[in-house]
Formats: C-alpha cells, sequence, structure tokens
C-alpha cells in the first residue's frame, strides 16, 4: 500500500499532504495534556511491532503493494488519535530511512494508513463493543471486524488516488477492484491476528485497551 514517487500527480500529492496536515496539526494541540510515560512507552512499542510487519510486502498488479497495516490494531489499544501518531511514525520513518514509499507520496501513504485505516479500524471495533458488550467474543468479533474493514478501505482509497493520478498507468476502473479485492483478501488476515491481539491483550491487561475505556 506504500505509494511510490512518480503514481501521484502534483495535484493528488498536495491535497493528501494538506488534508494529513491538518489532521496532524489538529490532533496534536489536543494530545499534549495527555502525554504521559506509560502511554509513550506503549505507542513505541507498538510502532515497533507494526513496523516490522509492514516490512513484508508482496506487489500487486494494476496497484500498489500488499502488507499488513496495524492501523485497526493501534487504533483499539492506544485511541484514534495516539495510534494515528503510531502509524504516522511508522510511515515516515519507512519512506525516509527505507524509501518504502515516496517523498512526494508520503501525504497520501499517511492519509491511508495512519487516518483512514485507524480511524475505520476504531470505530468499527467501538460499534461491535458497544451493542455487544466488552466480553472476549465481542473483542475478537469487534477486533476482526476492524482490522478487515480498516485495510479494506484504506486499500480503496489508495486505489482512487493512484488510479485518478494520469501519471498512473492504470485508470481507476482497474486500480480500485485489485486494491480493494486484494486488500480485503488479506484483511480476513489482518482481521484474525487484530482480534486474537485484543482479545489475549484484554484477557491478561484490559485496562490498557482505549476503546474498552470510553
Amino acid at each position: 500500500m506504500h505509494i511510490p514517487d512518480g503514481f501521484l500527480d502534483p495535484i493528488w500529492s498536495i491535497t493528501t499532504y494538506g488534508v494529513s496536515a491538518v489532521y496532524f496539526m489538529s490532533i496534536l494541540r489536543g494530545m499534549k495534556r495527555t502525554f504521559t510515560p506509560e502511554r509513550i512507552s506503549l505507542l513505541t512499542v507498538l510502532a515497533a511491532g507494526i513496523f516490522a510487519a509492514q516490512m513484508l510486502n508482496w506487489p500487486l498488479p494494476g496497484g500498489t503493494s500488499l502488507h499488513f497495516v496495524g492501523g485497526a490494531l493501534a487504533g483499539i489499544l492506544l485511541g484514534p488519535f495516539y495510534g494515528s501518531l503510531a502509524l504516522a511514525l511508522v510511515v515516515t520513518v519507512q519512506c525516509l530511512v527505507f524509501h518504502d514509499g515516496g517523498i512526494t507520496a508520503l501525504g497520501a501513504n499517511l492519509l491511508n494508513m495512519a487516518i483512514v485505516d485507524v480511524l475505520v479500524g476504531y470505530a468499527a471495533y467501538r460499534a461491535v463493543t458497544k451493542v455487544m458488550g466488552l466480553s472476549g467474543r465481542s473483542r475478537f468479533i469487534g477486533g476482526f471486524l476492524g482490522g478487515w474493514l480498516g485495510i479494506t478501505l484504506a486499500g480503496i482509497v489508495c486505489g482512487v488516488e493512484i488510479g485518478l493520478s494520469p501519471q498512473f498507468p492504470y485508470g481507476i476502473a482497474i486500480t480500485v477492484p485489485v486494491m480493494g479485492s486484494w486488500h480485503a483478501l488479506l484483511g480476513v488476515i489482518e482481521g484474525l491476528i487484530t482480534g486474537l491481539v485484543v482479545s489475549y491483550v484484554a484477557s491478561k491487561n484490559p485496562e490498557i485497551i482505549f476503546s474498552d475505556k470510553v
């Protein structure tokens, strides 16, 4: 899902940079009073784990690449804003240090993985647990649905971005179905991992799950 340089035209690059910048500037203003050593430690540990998992990539025809994202997991454990910050750190370091994703496409990659995936995954988990309660079963179902839906919608948004860019050789009629279908397939695995991790954490240390407390 990491879009490389040359895939997006200048308009898409500028627009996605702008949207991501506005989002992160907005949430950072409200997060300053909530920084604690415990939350920062959890953020860094989770970001390191997601970073390692995201380094495994599978190329896709008509799209970019397929890999575990971890946005829903970050949103569920850290909350939507801290989860977005964790994914933003991962995506930015991958771009600047490992050249995984282009600098001109960094705004789009942040939008897809650190905003769309995190917020959608968090919202899906919250919706399920609000209806079903905080049982082990509901946490697993909420985590699964959040992981699956978050990465699927993030893949579709990525397909729209590259498909509408004149510089990319494939149009939206190809990129959206390819990115959406493949990420929906991967989403089953991501959903299972997310659900299992959330269920395990809930059984051992449920107080650290942000979404269970709000």
